[in-house]
């Protein structure tokens, strides 16, 4: 039983790290059009301005990021979902049915341009389908 827990607690790492690594290439390719979208300022270098700790924000990012993953690898046990094609249908099903439409919920109600619905929605359904891959691998 405890290394089914350690396993689980593995497989709940490697896949928030998994998908915080493709969240900063999807955000360093996005970045110009995101912060467009975001309607933040940038300096004459284009870096945002007045922004907060890096390390507070990353932080929080990949606490996130953890959460999302335990409730996922939470999910998949309780549905038996255990191959690789069944992470990646319900990563892909969790980040585009459960989580997009929420963040386009939130943005509708402040009146965000929907570019950033496309960006952060299609970050939240890579990175919960990579989610959904590496928590069937372990």
């Amino acid at each position: 039983m405890e290394q089914e827990r350690m396993a689980d607690l593995v497989s709940i790492i490697c896949a928030t790290v998994a998908a915080f690594i493709a969240g900063a290439a999807w955000y360093s390719v996005l970045s110009k059009p995101w912060l467009r979208a975001a309607g933040i300022p940038t300096d004459e270098n284009g870096k945002p301005q007045g922004g907060g700790s890096p390390i507070v924000i990353f932080g929080l990012g990949f606490l996130m990021q953890l959460i999302v993953a335990g409730m996922m690898r939470h999910v998949f046990v309780l549905n038996g979902i255990e191959t690789l094609g069944a992470g990646l249908v319900g990563g892909l099903g969790i980040g585009l049915f459960f989580i997009t439409p929420w963040i386009a919920l939130n943005n509708t109600y402040t009146m965000r341009n929907p570019k950033l619905t496309l960006i952060d929605g299609g970050y939240a359904t890579l990175a919960c389908t990579i989610k959904g891959i590496v928590l069937t691998l372990f």
